[in-house]
């Protein structure tokens, strides 16, 4: 298998009791899932309004309009908010790591969405590489273009509280 990241041995974790649902070694990789499924629910909806406005034609009552016009709105926001997901969570994490002021040893992504559009951003949380770690930081990167949209850094207040 190549996996890149943290692993634990396949002996060690046998050894430690690791459940296979938290062992990386028994679950497949992780994939994102596309948000281009929302132009599935975009075409249904076009679909739909469309449906309902040649109902309106056929004898359905004029106020059925609002719902195709409603559905037709609706139709047109799933389209625009259907963003690639482009930028992988490894490139993600690389672009975090470039970003950070410090050496980076820990760091974990989740995807977001900003906007009425619902732009994918992964959030990248980064630790610096000393033991315990002294700095912390978020690095926000555009999932579509890799693009480093904001970062905040600060000092690790649990080890600065620690030191007191």
């Amino acid at each position: 298998m190549d996996r890149k990241g943290i692993e634990i041995g396949e002996e060690v974790a046998r050894e430690a009791g690791v459940p296979d649902d938290l062992d990386a070694n028994a679950a497949p990789p992780y994939t994102v899932p596309s948000t281009r499924r929302r132009r599935a629910v975009a075409l249904a909806l076009g679909v739909g309004a469309a449906s309902v406005g040649a109902g309106v034609l056929l004898g359905l009552p004029p106020s059925m309009l609002v719902m195709a016009g409603a559905m037709a709105l609706g139709a047109v926001w799933a389209w625009s908010a259907a963003w690639p997901i482009e930028v992988s969570v490894e490139e993600a994490l690389a672009a975090a790591n470039r970003e950070a002021a410090f050496p980076v040893g820990h760091a974990s992504a989740a995807v977001g969405f900003d906007g009425w559009r619902a732009r994918p951003v992964w959030n990248v949380l980064v630790f610096s590489a000393d033991d315990p770690p002294s700095q912390r930081g978020l690095v926000r990167v555009d999932a579509a273009t890799g693009a480093v949209i904001g970062s905040y850094v600060e000092g690790n207040p649990e080890v600065v509280a620690g030191e007191g």
